[in-house]
């Protein structure tokens, strides 16, 4: 398959799945939303800036907490696609 076929057979899969859905999407994409603002703010509180610190050995122990807290909320949201919201 070609990268078009992959996308639109994706696409299909997705269509598929959100059908039965209300506002489920819209709730996960919420959710999202609010565990990237919290990361931004995590960092910012550490006197970093969102975007600029790469992973490593020289990450700062702060980034490292601000990513697993991010990973654990983004984490905690998978559940709200499914979940009918009417």
């Amino acid at each position: 398959m070609n990268s078009k076929q992959q996308i639109f057979f994706a696409f299909l899969v997705l269509l598929c799945v959100i059908h039965g859905t209300y506002a489920g999407p819209v709730a996960y994409a919420v959710c999202q939303t609010a565990c990237n603002l919290g990361w931004v703010s995590c960092y910012a509180s550490a006197g970093l800036v969102a975007g600029t610190v790469t992973g490593g050995l020289g990450a700062p122990l702060a980034a490292i907490a601000c990513n697993v807290a991010q990973g654990v909320c983004m984490a905690a949201c998978v559940g709200l696609l499914t979940a009918p919201t009417p």
